[in-house]
């Protein structure tokens, strides 16, 4: 892969999340490791409306730069492409401020069965929208799952 012009590397940089999307094993699980691990410092700590603000450009910037690396890569849903990972990853703690870490490492596990799973309508959003919006929204999907699934651990947990 060669990228054709400044903007193309621009968007296989931001698709790949630089160079963790091209870890020769598992990239879409490094993506999402590397997604948990910085939450807490990023993403965590801002108001809910600024999440789903960060949640917002997240979708649109990784909805073109996956789309240009298809086109780069040759290749629908390259492995290599990993900022859905960070899109999905987030949605399923966007309800939390602060949390535990092995909570962070429940929502991580949770998302990844999610996302390799790929329970309807997970496989049917990667398949009913197009280039990279569908890359992004199986994940935001799977992060939903997990969203669920994460709340409900922490509604039975406290109920002791």
């Amino acid at each position: 892969m060669t990228p054709k012009s400044p903007l193309d590397t621009l968007s296989t940089a931001l698709a790949t999340m630089g160079p963790i999307g091209h870890f020769p094993k598992a990239p879409g699980t490094w993506g999402s490791l590397a997604s948990i691990v910085v939450a807490p410092w990023l993403f965590l700590p801002l108001p809910l409306w600024q999440r789903v603000a960060v949640l917002a450009v997240i979708l649109l910037i990784g909805t073109w730069a996956s789309t240009r690396a298809e086109i780069v890569y040759d290749k629908k849903d390259p492995g290599c492409v990993i900022i859905d990972e960070l899109f999905g990853q987030w949605i399923c703690i966007l309800f939390f401020t602060s949390m535990p870490i092995w909570y962070l490492a429940a929502a991580f596990a949770l998302f990844r069965f999610f996302d390799i799973l790929k329970p309807w309508p997970i496989k049917w959003a990667e398949n009913r929208f197009k280039d990279g919006l569908g890359v992004m929204l199986d994940d935001g999907v799977a992060g939903f799952y997990a969203l669920g699934c994460l709340h409900l651990m922490h509604f039975f947990l406290s109920m002791n």
